[in-house]
């Protein structure tokens, strides 16, 4: 039951949200710090949901080794990124040490 409250609080809460972006629409406006603010907000949500993942894959504590996969795999895709600046090319590269990686690692 519990379960079930939370998520459909979640549910209205982020339909509230929504509608009141649209229903107020060009009415608010924000500053133009807030704006720039806002802009990292992707970026810095993406982050928190994918650091503990590199670093901790079992969700138990850090795995700072060679014998992670993902953490081999995100440094080599940091780097190229870092250099190239070609995504897809991070993404195809990234993906392709882990999965290289696990394979080596079983």
């Amino acid at each position: 039951m519990n379960i079930t409250l939370t998520i459909l609080g979640m549910a209205v809460i982020t339909f509230l949200v929504k509608a009141l972006i649209f229903i107020l629409g060009d009415r608010v406006a924000f500053s133009g710090n807030l704006k720039k603010a806002l802009e990292f907000v992707p970026v810095t949500v993406l982050t928190a949901i994918i650091v503990p993942m590199i670093l901790s894959p079992h969700g138990k504590e850090l795995e700072l080794s060679w014998r992670n996969p993902q953490l081999v795999a995100a440094t080599v895709a940091a780097l190229l990124c870092v250099v190239t600046k070609h995504q897809l090319a991070t993404i195809i590269a990234g993906l392709t040490v882990f999965f290289s990686w696990q394979y080596m690692l079983s």
